[in-house]
């Protein structure tokens, strides 16, 4: 690989640009999620949550996430049969 192409590649770190905003702008986007967790435990913010169910992959020793379970040759179980809602 060229140096020139090399160079076209690189990325500049935004955050560390503007620090303060960037982790003001995480804690406000992630902040809820911490709130559901606290206040209804992993089970019931899974159960909940759309989002956290994305999220998860193994659970109770089953695969929970489709492609996971792909990649792995592994059965597919959907994370509502195992936590209910």
């Amino acid at each position: 690989m060229s140096r020139k192409l090399a160079h076209a590649h690189e990325i500049a770190n935004m955050p560390a640009a503007v620090a303060r905003s960037s982790t003001a702008a995480l804690n406000n986007a992630t902040l809820p999620y911490v709130m559901a967790l606290a206040d209804k435990g992993y089970a019931g913010a899974l159960r909940d949550n759309p989002h956290f169910r994305d999220g998860l992959s193994v659970h109770a020793g089953a695969v929970t996430h489709p492609a996971v379970a792909e990649a792995l040759g592994l059965p597919f179980t959907a994370a509502q049969e195992i936590i209910g809602g």
